[in-house]
């Protein structure tokens, strides 16, 4: 199988969102030499009404990339969105993903009934019912949970049988578990939206994101947090991101010989959310960089569509 050639990609852009649609809160998971994305799937209908659906694309080189496949309800009661990760428990792999219920018609911002659940597949292209995350613990009324929103999911570096669920809620919670059914909520920390966490050397790395940007901070208990960096990759030269740079995911392929990088999937938004050019669920696009040491980032500097 030939090795990924970065410079082949003449644009950071690998999906790109439009006035019907947008491509948001990106998710990668590597396996067989394919790479699969999932994604939040925004569209909007001729009378303006938005609904959002987790779609997913796959793509075995990162240039072409497979149409979007829809595979959640279209139903604005539940609003499918905001993939955080796909984990291997056994014979399943596990999504985690939230529910974001927009009941007004001109709604743009989820009710307090949000939230986070897993699916399960055999083949990362079906996928299983959803089961709720009650990451609050099993005794804890589902009314009573609080409205929660981009689940990520973490097996211990140190004790394989353990999984961390870091979830938006009072900044990010954390809660973990055994068996991703059963889970003990451990308490909450001072980060943005869309965490993404990932052991490297002795430390884990939380990538988050605040109002804009990619915010970088590290620890070695997955508690107390230090604040290291503030990435805005490009975003000067985007026009296509500035209404927003937000929800970096990195899949760490550092030690994969095919690939030898971190890669950083990102969505970037063309308009603010506010405009009423779009921005939210239309002209919104993933884009792609990449690192060697989680520090120093690189993407396509010189396209048209930059």
């Amino acid at each position: 199988m030939p090795a990924i050639d970065l410079t082949k990609l003449t644009s950071p852009i690998r999906l790109a969102g439009d006035a019907h649609c947008g491509f948001r809160d990106p998710a990668a998971y590597y396996h067989d030499g394919v790479f699969y994305l999932y994604y939040s799937y925004p569209t909007i209908d001729a009378d303006g009404v938005w609904y959002s659906q987790v779609a997913w694309s796959k793509s075995r080189d990162l240039l072409t990339w497979s149409a979007p496949l829809p595979f959640t309800p279209r139903d604005r009661m539940l609003n499918y969105g905001s993939p955080g990760c796909v984990v291997r428990e056994g014979d399943d792999f596990v999504l985690c993903l939230q529910t974001y219920p927009t009941p007004g018609i001109t709604d743009k911002y989820a009710d307090d009934t949000a939230r986070i659940w897993t699916m399960r597949s055999q083949n990362l292209e079906h996928w299983g019912a959803p089961e709720l995350l009650r990451v609050k613990g099993p005794d804890v009324p589902i009314e009573h949970m609080g409205r929660m929103i981009d689940a990520y999911l973490l097996r211990d570096r140190d004790e394989p049988n353990k999984w961390w669920c870091f979830y938006k809620q009072n900044g990010v919670s954390l809660s973990w578990s055994y068996d991703l059914r059963i889970w003990n909520y451990v308490g909450s920390a001072q980060a943005g939206e869309n965490a993404c966490v990932i052991p490297d050397g002795g430390e884990y790395v939380l990538f988050s994101s605040p109002e804009t940007g990619i915010l970088v901070q590290r620890s070695t208990n997955l508690q107390d947090w230090r604040t290291c960096d503030l990435l805005t990759l490009g975003v000067e030269h985007w026009p296509w991101a500035q209404g927003r740079l937000s929800a970096g995911f990195v899949l760490d392929l550092r030690d994969d010989p095919r690939v030898g990088k971190a890669l950083l999937f990102f969505h970037g938004s063309r308009y603010g959310e506010e405009d009423p050019r779009g921005g939210y669920a239309n002209w919104v696009s993933i884009g792609l960089a990449w690192s060697a040491d989680l520090k120093n980032w690189e993407w396509p500097k010189d396209c048209s569509e930059c």
